[in-house]
């Protein structure tokens, strides 16, 4: 439980990835903002490689920080989420790395320090869906997570793998083209059984499965059309391509569809079928079991292998600070 006294002014914790930010930047503008708000003094969480967030969060509430700032890319913010949730505290990003797709989601500023600090303390309380997700492992033991962007097997689990952190450091979100030239020649494809909410189990074999709370990717490219980061429902996509004819059939789906048609309500009409190679579903809640241990992703980290996974959403479950105006 926090000691602070009920009676002194309320003061901001931000937790921030030493690697990704300019502290001593934001201290700077934080500490004018939350004197022109009426706060008190700012205070600063470090993460490191064995805490990414979780701990120095807990840490703060117990403290007793009305607003949780979180500066860093999208594995610092889905920790912070993850250890939030349940609190009613809100959370404010300082978008910072390679990602930032929460941010994007919610069409925050990304490069504007001075904009992201003031929305955090002048700005509002937006509800958006927390997406929880069990994993279960080899041998049964099973890990409780959050993630506020997607969740993945297959494609986007071994590109991850694949990506050289000494490349992605120096060039960002291009350092995985190669890497997902290596998983599109992977030829291991996922075995499954799936269930989405209370509907009949289904078989299937497919190359990847990406649940999403959001729908767009680096480069605005949008996964998930109907995605919505409040509708407390997750959107799933089944790629099951069947040589260079099905990539295809998903590049124009994805890419050409989703990217360019979909926003003039002329081209929603132009928007063809759905095809094999993709599936789309929605639902509260997906259970999935595999035929063997799978690499797994949650928002752009690596999170082990999963040999099967139970996913759904806590409808408003995360407050986000956004500008008054939006």
């Amino acid at each position: 439980m926090s000691t602070e006294s009920t009676d002194a002014p309320k003061f901001a914790a931000v937790i921030y990835n030493p690697i990704k930010v300019d502290i001593d930047a934001i201290k700077e503008a934080a500490g004018r903002e939350a004197g022109e708000a009426g706060w008190a003094e700012t205070r600063y969480y470090e993460t490191s490689v064995e805490d990414p967030g979780g701990e120095v969060t807990t840490e703060a509430l117990s403290d007793g920080a009305a607003m949780i700032i979180a500066a860093g890319g999208d594995g610092t913010v889905r920790a912070v989420a993850e250890a939030m949730s349940g609190s009613g505290v809100p959370i404010a990003l300082l978008p910072s790395g390679t990602g930032n797709l929460l941010a994007r989601n919610l069409n925050l500023t990304l490069d504007d320090l001075d904009h992201s600090l003031h929305s955090a303390f002048a700005g509002k309380n937006r509800p958006i869906d927390l997406a929880k997700i069990d994993i279960e492992r080899s041998g049964g033991k099973i890990d409780h997570h959050a993630y506020l962007v997607m969740a993945g097997l297959g494609l986007d689990a071994k590109m991850l793998a694949n990506t050289d952190e000494e490349l992605k450091a120096k060039v960002g979100w291009l350092a995985y083209v190669g890497a997902i030239g290596k998983a599109l020649t992977d030829k291991n494809y996922l075995r499954m059984r799936y269930q989405l909410g209370t509907q009949k189990p289904r078989a299937v074999r497919a190359h990847t499965i990406i649940m999403g709370n959001c729908g767009s990717l680096m480069a605005n490219v949008v996964l998930l059309p109907d995605a919505a980061v409040d509708d407390g429902e997750l959107d799933i996509i089944v790629l099951r391509p069947e040589g260079f004819i099905g990539w295809v059939q998903i590049f124009v789906k994805v890419i050409w569809e989703n990217g360019v048609l979909r926003r003039t309500k002329l081209g929603e009409k132009l928007v063809s079928p759905d095809v094999k190679a993709l599936n789309y579903f929605r639902g509260e809640k997906l259970t999935v079991r595999l035929s063997r241990a799978e690499p797994i992703e949650l928002d752009g980290d690596e999170f082990g292998e999963a040999t099967a996974l139970k996913t759904w959403v806590e409808p408003g479950g995360l407050l986000v600070r956004v500008p008054e105006e939006a």
